[in-house]
């Protein structure tokens, strides 16, 4: 069943490849969506999958790329939005 999950990584996420990284794994595993950074110096991710798959993404965002320091991730789930394909938002 397609699920909707909004996700925030908080800690040295931005200015680190956290967004592209984030699009490739997302990529990687067949999760829909988009990504972009925060104001606040957070990430903010929407992504669309099943459970297993939106299960992988958070355990990849909690670790993030080579450079990032996550400090927290959370999420919460909301409506699906059906999306085509995962983007980086400016």
């Amino acid at each position: 069943m397609l699920k909707h999950y909004n996700i925030t990584a908080k800690g040295k996420v931005q200015g680190v490849w956290y967004r592209k990284s984030t699009q490739e794994k997302a990529n990687e595993i067949g999760i829909k969506g988009f990504v972009k950074n925060q104001s606040d110096g957070s990430v903010y991710i929407e992504a669309e999958g099943n459970e297993n798959q939106l299960k992988s993404l958070l355990e990849w965002c909690a670790e993030g790329p080579e450079f990032a320091m996550v400090d927290t991730i959370s999420y919460t789930e909301n409506d699906v939005q059906f999306f085509k394909q995962f983007k980086i938002l400016h």
